[in-house]
């Protein structure tokens, strides 16, 4: 028998469109799931999109769910996602049309419980110690006597007053305390922001620059002291050219600012009693030295007193020591009226001596003999003259006619030069007027060429140029449209008009081709960038 075709089944069940199904999936979702808490780890996390969206995967050991934090929720968020960390999100679950999928859209996050925590701070602090932020060569010891102390926690807090308590009792110091929230949503920003702050002040400047900075805060349960294991507190305290003191919590409780600060207080109390010693002791151990330093003095004292009597019984007396000095004084005593006597009569010895030199007889002779040597001068001196006077004028001729010939020759020089000077410039003239002559001849060349290929040449003859609004050439009547504003220039001008409804098609007449200027013989031709557009290039 012959195949027929089968018919389908008659239902009465109606036909959903894939909208339409959808649509109801994500209602019956959002009906039975409209809030939920689920507990997962974080994975897939990357920060946020740019739109300020965050988008990631809640997983366990046998599913995994797609979540979804909006812009607006997430700045308000207590607990920030981090990649594994396993977290308790209170939401809702919907649909995604465009994927077929379901997820869960974040209005709150929790961590899972204490170990969630201190896993989430032990994975950020190895990171960080990785980084070597907590490395101890990194760190300083603070002054012993800061002028000035920087305190970061609350302004109502007790701890602020334990701490000035402290300080007046042990030292008093000037005392800065910059005011921030010690727990929080914003609490670890403050914190970083007030370590930077203090870090920016300049030395000498009208706030004064701290020597010493003390962060405390008062006990409290983990999830209070977040804000001081947060990355930004921990760079900003490892960054600080100021020498830092963490005293957050009590003794047992361990921050991840504990690791990054130069020194770790286990209470503010006791971070005060770091960073000033105690003025009383101080002002008692400079008494005790002060004491010891006369004692030792006055031990000196006596010490070399009684070495100087020992050494001064040693020395011979006064009398022994100028004993002989005395006798020898007595001995050139005596001595001395003979002495005197016998020195008198030598000098008058030599002044009769000299006496008979210098008797007027002599003196005349000696005195003639100099006027004869003067008279014997005299009578040389007129020849010696006249002698030096003529090698004198000698020498002057022969230098004269020596710089007439250097004159002359210098004369035949310039003459020669100015002579080649002339012939250059005549070269010169007339290079100019050929190269004036051939430049015009090729400017006058050129000039023609552009007249010849110039589209003016064809508007002269009746044509015109169409353009666009945009001031484009119009080629074909399929580009123009009703309404369109056009521009038509003609040989004397431009007339601006609008196009209106088109006619009958027209088939077009194929353009005639330019004819091309006859080109000198021997000339090459003219390369494509060169040459000059016509009229009907596109």
């Amino acid at each position: 028998m012959p195949d027929t075709p089968l018919e389908s089944p008659v239902s009465n069940a109606a036909d959903w469109t894939v909208s339409e199904l959808s649509g109801a999936l994500k209602r019956t979702v959002e009906d039975s799931f409209g809030h939920v808490r689920v507990r997962g780890e974080i994975s897939g996390y990357r920060g946020p999109h740019s739109s300020g969206h965050a988008y990631f995967s809640l997983k366990d050991t046998n599913a995994r769910l797609d979540a979804v934090v909006w812009k607006g929720v997430f700045g308000r968020l207590k607990v920030r996602p981090e990649e594994g960390l396993e977290v308790i999100a209170i939401g809702r679950i919907t649909t995604f049309p465009g994927k077929s999928s379901y997820q869960i859209v974040i209005e709150q996050l929790e961590f899972a419980g204490a170990g969630a925590i201190m896993a989430m701070l032990e994975e950020r602090k190895n990171r960080l110690a990785a980084e070597g932020l907590f490395a101890a060569e990194r760190k300083r010891r603070p002054p012993f006597l800061p002028a000035v102390i920087g305190v970061v926690t609350s302004p109502t807090g007790a701890v602020i007053r334990d701490i000035l308590h402290r300080l007046a009792d042990r030292f008093p110091r000037h005392v800065l305390v910059w005011p921030v929230r010690v727990q929080g949503d914003t609490s670890g920003a403050e914190v970083s922001a007030a370590i930077r702050g203090f870090n920016a002040l300049v030395p000498g400047g009208p706030i004064p620059r701290p020597d010493v900075i003390i962060v405390a805060r008062g006990g409290g349960s983990l999830e209070d002291l977040l804000g001081f294991s947060e990355e930004s507190v921990v760079r900003a305290a490892a960054e600080s050219a100021i020498p830092l003191i963490s005293a957050v919590g009590h003794e047992t409780d361990v921050t991840l600012i504990d690791f990054a600060a130069d020194l770790r207080a286990p209470t503010p109390t006791a971070a005060a009693e770091m960073a000033v010693p105690v003025r009383a002791d101080l002002v008692a151990e400079v008494a005790q030295l002060h004491a010891r330093l006369r004692a030792a003095f006055a031990r000196g004292l006596d010490r070399r007193r009684g070495d100087a009597r020992a050494l001064g019984r040693l020395l011979p007396s006064a009398e022994a020591v100028l004993a002989v000095p005395r006798q020898r004084l007595d001995i050139a005593g005596q001595r001395l009226p003979r002495a005197l006597k016998a020195n008198a009569g030598a000098h008058r010895l030599r002044l009769t001596r000299a006496e008979s030199r210098f008797a007027p007889q002599v003196l005349i002779s000696a005195l003639a003999r100099r006027q004869e040597r003067v008279a014997v001068v005299g009578a040389r001196l007129p020849r010696g003259l006249s002698a030096n006077t003529a090698g004198h004028g000698l020498r002057l001729t022969r230098i004269d006619s020596r710089l007439r010939l250097i004159a002359q020759s210098q004369r035949d020089r310039r003459e020669r030069g100015r002579d080649r000077l002339d012939g250059l410039l005549e070269r010169l003239r007339r290079c100019r007027r050929q190269q004036a002559t051939e430049r015009a001849g090729r400017l006058d060349a050129a000039a023609k060429l552009l007249t010849a290929l110039s589209y003016k040449g064809v508007l002269a003859r009746g044509y015109a140029v169409i353009r666009d609004a945009t001031g484009a050439p119009v080629h074909a009547a399929q580009g123009i449209a009703a309404g369109d504003a056009l521009d038509i220039e003609f040989r004397d001008g431009r007339v601006a008009v609008q196009a209106s409804e088109r006619g009958p098609d027209v088939p077009p007449t194929p353009p005639r081709p330019a004819r091309k200027p006859a080109k000198p013989r021997g000339a090459a031709p003219l390369p494509d960038e060169a040459r000059q557009p016509t009229l009907f290039d596109n």
